[in-house]
């Protein structure tokens, strides 16, 4: 098949031109102004629309094998397709935990069979995620994105220095969930202003970075490359600002939430329940300056479905997570560019280019004559209220229900094959 995108406004090379896309065989063949269409050609005007290289999430819970009634790889990658996203790394706290080529192996039979975009497995740092014994790492290092324990943070600094001494050696990545389990104290939501007026049982900080502190210093001793997943609070960036000045080979994440919610806008409800918890204020404004300067590397979700039931406890009871893929983009872009804290070329790095380029992703390079056809389309001007109960994701938990956004995605492509298509707009 071959499709025509016309007049759109196309982001390549770090700037947005007016052109034509023409698409063959799964590649970008043709950027330019007026280039004819003839019948074999599906033609999509795009007139005051913006094509953008198709978005990279870095931390997405698919939940399969284990956990299939809060999500499935089919269900998953059908939301991120619907959102923009052609490329999703899987985190690995399921069941069985991919930490051995066997168990890896039953994950990757139902990715080939389901997945509706291209999914990248992490393996785990340690056998089932305990913390206590390395995983096959070798074994597995060819078929994963990194390797990642994420849900728990590794405990035993000895256990992360042979990681990192073995991910060294493998050229391979590890993504840290940084949480130091002595510092919580049975703490459920930050340890901030709203836990004191509200009585409840607060998350410090230091749990996070003071973990982020000690693996940078493992970074230094091993040369590991080192990404930090989901960065909360002021002095993980901080942190990680002087690591990138000194050097070292470190990178993170944020995800939407932490840069549009701070602690005093919770409610006693499971949809504000999260690990790590919504920080400060002070560490919200912290992440968006990380975002302008580049201590912030990337977006990505931390997309994590459950049950109703699951998420019906309040903050103390419910389980930590909320769905993120369907509302990412129009969030960001109503919280953070029209807003005028960042511009749209900042957001479309972050959320797309850079993530891609850190998890060694195909089509880093954006969109190119030449380059895969991997594009999403969206309606800046189209301006709807967020509605969980429409999403196709099995998770419908998100504090942003209710929120009014600009940005509806129009049509995805993952090497020029239609994985999304808004159906009202065609």
């Amino acid at each position: 098949m071959r499709y025509l995108i016309k007049n759109a406004n196309v982001y390549t090379k770090g700037t947005f031109i007016k052109c034509d896309l023409l698409i063959e065989g799964g590649i970008i063949t043709k950027a330019e102004q007026a280039i004819p269409a003839d019948a074999s050609c599906r033609v999509y005007d795009f007139s005051r629309r913006y094509v953008f290289p198709g978005f990279a999430d870095v931390h997405v819970h698919l939940r399969e094998p284990g956990f299939s009634y809060k999500e499935t790889i089919k269900s998953g990658t059908m939301a991120a397709a619907r959102s923009g996203y052609t490329a999703v790394c899987s985190m690995p706290n399921l069941n069985p935990v991919p930490d051995s080529s066997a168990n890896l192996e039953i994950q990757l039979d139902i990715i080939r069979s389901d997945a509706l975009i291209p999914v990248y497995p992490y393996g785990a740092i340690t056998k089932g995620e305990k913390g206590r014994q390395l995983s096959d790492m070798e074994d597995i290092a060819g078929k994963v994105a990194a390797f990642s324990d994420d849900g728990k943070g590794v405990q035993c600094e000895q256990v992360m220095l042979e990681a990192m001494k073995r991910a060294k050696a493998l050229n391979r990545l590890i993504a840290a969930h940084c949480e130091d389990e002595r510092l919580l104290n049975g703490g459920y939501i930050h340890q901030g202003e709203y836990a004191r007026k509200h009585s409840h049982r607060g998350i410090p900080s230091e749990s996070e970075w003071r973990q982020v502190e000690r693996d940078i210093d493992l970074v230094r001793k091993t040369g590991c490359a080192y990404h930090v997943c989901h960065v909360s609070t002021k002095e993980s960036v901080e942190l990680i600002r002087r690591a990138k000045a000194e050097g070292l080979d470190v990178s993170c994440e944020t995800a939407p939430h932490y840069l549009l919610l701070h602690d005093m806008l919770l409610s006693d409800d499971g949809r504000y329940k999260m690990n790590p918890p919504i920080r400060s204020y002070e560490d919200m404004i912290s992440l968006i300056e990380g975002i302008c300067d580049g201590t912030v590397d990337m977006i990505a979700t931390d997309h994590a479905p459950h049950s109703e039931e699951e998420k019906s406890g309040g903050l103390r009871y419910s389980l930590n997570g909320i769905t993120g893929l369907e509302c990412a983009f129009p969030l960001l872009y109503t919280g953070l560019v029209e807003t005028g804290k960042i511009p749209l070329e900042t957001l479309i790095e972050k959320i797309s280019l850079v993530p891609k380029k850190r998890f060694t992703l195909p089509g880093d390079e954006g969109i190119r004559v030449g380059g895969r056809a991997d594009i999403t389309a969206f309606d800046l001007e189209s301006e709807y209220e967020i509605d969980s109960r429409k999403f196709i994701s099995r998770g419908k938990s998100t504090p942003f229900d209710g929120y009014r956004v600009k940005g509806k995605c129009l049509l995805t492509m993952v090497e020029g094959r239609i994985v999304w298509e808004d159906k009202e707009d065609a």
